[in-house]
């Protein structure tokens, strides 16, 4: 039974776990369990912390049932399985770790629901590395911003706290930087600065970014290209110009987002970024900024390295991890049929649903998640930073944030459930 704790009608400085540039300045206030935000709130996190506590019971096969008996249910089904898949991991560090301990102690895949765009970016670092950097870091230095694929509207207060900061060190004025994008059907307003300098957007197709980097890439080096009036349908003078002015800049940025560009091939595309960031190097400061790991997905990748050595997509069947980034991919794992059960986490966004595989099927999601089908085992497990406190990992991976309980709830969480089940396998 889950004591109930006295919690704060009011909590300030709240971090927000509902995307991965996680703002910890919220304010926050508790009525009789409704949260409202009061204060620094965006239109996710509104909508997610203002969501009302649904009750929900726990189920095998459709039927109501007891928490211990799901529990117990879900961990027969790991006996009997050879090879069992842990996807979804929506949850937070304390709830990647038991996962980690069930997938050592069960030889289970383990991926995360995000992590096709993550694995764009890992084939670039695994091949040829790269120069990134830190929200801080653009936050106080960055003069040139440049978005590749992405205008970063699915992080809604990233311009807010890191490109128009009122603050920084080095009585850096923020309103002078210089924004561009490069892309098609991106929302550049957010581009504008505080006193009124309009972005510089190169219009062309997302598949077609690589190409105008790898002739920026060109440029900057003091290469002759073809003579071209246009590359990708952007003129040849523009580029030159964006080339002279990354190589005259004191500090830029470039900044996408591996979740949007999806097409084939797309490593090649975030290499073409980390090349060229490297040439600049050479004369100034340059580096990559990637925003993605929403849903834990930072927390979870970084977790699987920490602790197996590879970032996800492990496999423990052998009695030791191996990492291979397409074989052990949830969709291509369940394609081929080489899991026979499945154990589904999401603990954050309720609008996201499993894959319906024809095997036994565990699925551990908030309450008010909608299934298209009845999982052999479903158990309704609380939110970190709402339900319970915990830790996530930034998206630049170099800020681990504690998260407060806002609310109480008979829910148990993630790292409860799967750490019960572990113990009973």
């Amino acid at each position: 039974m889950k004591t109930k704790q006295s919690l704060a009608k009011v909590q300030k400085d709240v971090p927000c776990p509902f995307c991965s540039i996680h703002c910890d300045d919220l304010v926050i206030q508790n009525q009789s369990g409704k949260l409202k935000v009061k204060e620094n709130g965006c239109p996710i996190s509104v909508e997610r912390f203002e969501r009302p506590l649904a009750q929900s019971t726990p189920t095998i096969n459709g039927k109501t049932a007891t928490l211990d008996e799901a529990i117990s249910q879900a961990a027969g089904i790991f006996k009997k399985s050879v090879e069992p898949l842990i996807a979804g991991l929506g949850t937070d560090v304390g709830g990647m770790r038991s996962v980690m301990e069930l997938a050592d102690k069960t030889g289970s895949i383990i991926d995360h629901m995000h992590h096709d765009g993550a694995a764009r970016n890992m084939l670039v670092l695994q091949d040829l590395g790269w120069v990134m950097t830190t929200m801080g870091e653009i936050r106080n230095r960055a003069e040139l911003i440049i978005f590749a694929g992405t205008d970063a509207s699915n992080y809604p207060r990233f311009y807010e706290r890191v490109v128009w900061n009122e603050q920084s060190m080095f009585n850096y004025d923020t309103a002078k930087r210089d924004i561009v994008y490069i892309g098609e059907n991106l929302d550049t307003s957010r581009g504008k600065s505080p006193t009124g300098k309009k972005p510089t957007h190169l219009k062309c197709p997302q598949d077609e970014i690589g190409e105008v980097i790898s002739v920026l890439h060109a440029l900057v080096g003091g290469n002759k290209t073809q003579k071209k009036d246009e590359i990708a349908g952007i003129k040849m003078a523009h580029l030159e110009k964006l080339a002279e002015q990354m190589k005259n800049t004191r500090y830029g940025v470039i900044v996408w987002a591996p979740g949007e560009l999806d097409f084939p091939h797309a490593e090649l595309t975030i290499q073409n970024f980390c090349e060229i960031t490297k040439y600049l190097n050479r004369e100034t400061r340059f580096a990559g900024f990637f925003l993605g790991g929403n849903d834990g997905g930072m927390s979870a990748n970084n977790v699987s390295a920490w602790q197996s050595g590879f970032p996800l997509r492990v496999n423990f069947s052998k009695g030791y991890p191996e990492h291979d980034l397409q074989k052990y991919a949830t969709a291509n794992v369940l394609k081929n049929k080489e899991a026979d059960a499945l154990l589904w986490i999401s603990s954050f966004n309720p609008e996201i649903k499993p894959p319906h595989a024809k095997i036994p099927t565990i699925v551990l999601a908030t309450a008010d998640t909608k299934l298209d089908f009845k999982p052999d085992v479903f158990i309704p497990v609380s939110t970190p930073g709402v339900d319970h406190s915990g830790q996530m990992i930034r998206t630049d991976s170099v800020v681990s944030l504690p998260l407060k309980q806002l609310r109480n709830s008979d829910n148990p969480s993630v790292k409860e459930v799967v750490r019960r089940i572990a113990e009973l396998v």
